[in-house]
Formats: C-alpha cells, structure tokens, sequence
C-alpha cells in the first residue's frame, strides 16, 4: 500500500519544460547524480523540480546548464564554496564513480521527462538543504519551509517579501 501512495504522490501533472537538448540533460543527470544519487526516486524528482523552478523563475538562469552551473565566477572558474550547488563549487572534480548509481539517476531524469512528475509537498520550491548544515538564507523573511523529502530540507520564496 505504502508504494502506491508514493506513486500517486509522484504522479501529479504538472507543466513540462521542453528538455530536448542533450547537453541541458546531461546537466541534470550531473547535478541530480551529485545533489541526489542516494536519495529515493522521490528525492530525486525533488531536486529536479527545484532546478526546473529555477529555469522558470525570472530570479535566475533560464538554462538548466546556466541554475546548476549559476554561482561566483573568477578568470572563468567557479569560487569554491560561492555556487547555488555546492558539489560544483566544492574543489572536487566531477566524475561520476558510482556506474550504479549514475543509473538509478538516468532513470529518475528519464522518468521525469516522461512523466512531468513533481512531488506536491514541496511543489514551487527553489531551495534545499540537508539538515546537516544551516544555509544563512533560511532565515530571510521570504523562505517558506515547505517539507522534507528524503535527506533534503525544501523552500519557495515568498514573492510577496521581494516588492
């Protein structure tokens, strides 16, 4: 019973971004698979609405590439640590060492794309965090805390603070 319940959960309609390009593809896999890899489908369908709420959001990129990749840049590089995804900006390279999990993360995305899935609780989120650390921006006036899903901790942005 409980695998229907997540199912259902999953499967609410939502408008689809045209995901077309393979390279906007790869920059999801590669970010869910570094963001994500561990976590249930759901936690990985999470993560995906927040960047595609990202790119549809006139407060950042409207690429894919551009919300993951979107942080400080010096001499063309990313600052360490001054990124919206901390695995591009952590110092380390990013290579996919788990052939597994790269896998799981391809089907999430595929899934996806097929579906338009999004997961109701944390639906127009555009932050998350892991309840290991306390990013500053939590405690700004316009974060509303949606829900948790998995190991991630998930925000909108109350627009109504921001005129």
């Amino acid at each position: 019973m409980r695998k229907l319940a997540i199912l259902f959960f999953l499967l609410l309609p939502t408008p689809v971004l045209a995901i077309d390009s393979e390279e906007e593809i790869g920059c999801l896999v590669e970010a869910v698979y570094f963001e994500a890899r561990g976590e249930s489908l759901a936690g990985k369908v999470a993560v995906i609405n927040v960047i595609l709420e990202r790119v549809d959001s006139r407060y950042f990129p409207n690429s894919i590439c551009g919300v993951v990749h979107d942080g400080v840049y010096r001499d063309g590089m990313p600052v360490r640590h001054r990124c919206a995804f901390s695995y591009w900006c952590d110092g380390k390279p990013e290579r996919f060492g788990n052939l597994r999990d790269l896998g799981e993360v391809k089907k999430a995305v595929e899934f996806f794309i097929a579906s338009g899935a999004t997961i109701a609780s944390v639906q127009g989120a555009t932050h998350y965090h892991t309840p290991f650390v306390t990013p500053y921006w939590i405690f700004a006036e316009c974060m509303v805390y949606l829900g948790q899903v998995d190991n991630h901790l998930f925000y909108a942005v109350s627009y109504t603070h921001l005129r």
